[in-house]
């Protein structure tokens, strides 16, 4: 009785876990007894602890179809709920004023942080989640940490998530936001962009979509954990898949993909920032991943496109690291994430100034 009840939570609580950053059931791999995340010796004690409790995500359910709306509404439910506990913890370590409003139409999360004092300067945040989960609100324990870390004013954008939302109608709303923010009298060059997951190609792809259609572009760009090809092209899409300890592409990622964008479109550089042409111009680019991310290439293939047309960028990568390790409540301490926090905080500054 107790493994089937610890079978059915387990299915009920995954897809809030997956992506999340939470904690899964750590699952151990059939027949083997041992935990699904093999770890290196090379990374810190308190990182090597919680990557061996990581669940094995073959044992996870598979994410909707593509035009399930109903399906992916429940499931953005679940992952709600599975979020708030995180989400309340955060707010009660860091102290932050958290403002609901709506900039240019859209709504918005305006997030202060503790001790913060008054400036123009500002940080424009677009969660991860597949484009198909979390929200401003659940994904705090994002734009919370990366607020205190940096000193900033964070805005958190809550766009419309797929398949209700699609690329054009999103990739507008973020343009939206910025162009409510200077009609605010904000200056660009004192804005930057930062964003997790699906939400850092979100806002490289939405930064190129401002600059193709005149509207300038913010003074820096920084990209946690990328997904920045969704057609999953790539060397490590191939050799990680099976090593990956958040996700399967084809059993989860590829249905998000195809929700958010037809498969005709997902090469569309605001789709897939890999493929835009960085000889135009593009900020300063500071892209963060770990080495157990399926998205491994995507990160190098996206430097390597701003570097070989001549932009500025920098490709900061941590050992072992999972995806979007950053902003995982049990990693916030480890010696991986503060250095990576540290690595934004002046880089932001530098290209910002005080």
């Amino acid at each position: 009785m107790r493994t089937q009840t610890r079978r059915v939570a387990t299915a009920l609580f995954a897809i809030g876990t997956l992506l999340s950053g939470l904690p899964g059931f750590a699952l151990d791999r059939p027949g083997d007894g041992k935990p699904f995340v093999q770890v290196p010796d090379t990374v810190s004690p308190a990182a090597r602890k919680y990557l061996e409790s990581l669940t094995d995500p073959a044992a996870l359910p598979a994410w909707p179809a593509a035009d399930d709306f109903a399906g992916w509404k429940k499931a953005w439910q679940a992952a709600e709920a599975a979020s708030e506990p995180k989400v309340q913890a955060t707010l009660k370590r860091y102290e932050p004023s958290v403002e609901k409003r709506k900039i240019g139409g859209v709504p918005v999360l305006d997030i202060k942080p503790k001790g913060w004092k008054p400036s123009s300067k500002l940080l424009v945040h677009l969660h991860g989640g597949a484009y198909t989960f979390y929200s401003a609100h659940s994904r705090l324990v994002s734009s919370v940490p990366a607020a205190d870390a940096t000193g900033l004013r964070v805005i958190s954008i809550d766009y419309t998530l797929a398949p209700v939302g699609k690329w054009r109608q999103v990739t507008d709303e973020v343009l939206a936001v910025f162009a409510g923010l200077q009609k605010d009298g904000h200056k660009l060059k004192d804005i930057a962009i930062y964003g997790e997951s699906a939400g850092g190609a979100l806002a490289a792809g939405s930064v190129l979509k401002m600059r193709d259609q005149g509207q300038g572009m913010p003074a820096a760009v920084v990209l946690w954990s990328p997904w920045a090809d969704i057609t999953n092209r790539g060397d490590s899409g191939l050799t990680l898949k099976d090593f990956e300890p958040t996700y399967l592409y084809d059993k989860h990622l590829r249905r998000a993909a195809d929700a958010y964008a037809d498969p005709k479109d997902q090469k569309n550089p605001y789709v897939s920032p890999i493929y835009g042409d960085y000889a135009k111009g593009f900020p300063p680019t500071l892209i963060q991943g770990g080495t157990r991310e399926i998205f491994l290439s995507h990160f190098v293939r996206q430097y390597r496109a701003i570097d070989d047309a001549g932009g500025t960028a920098i490709l900061d990568l941590y050992e072992g690291m999972p995806h979007v390790f950053q902003m995982r409540p049990e990693l916030a301490y480890t010696r991986e994430t503060r250095t990576a926090m540290a690595k934004m905080a002046a880089f932001l500054k530098r290209r910002m100034g005080e």
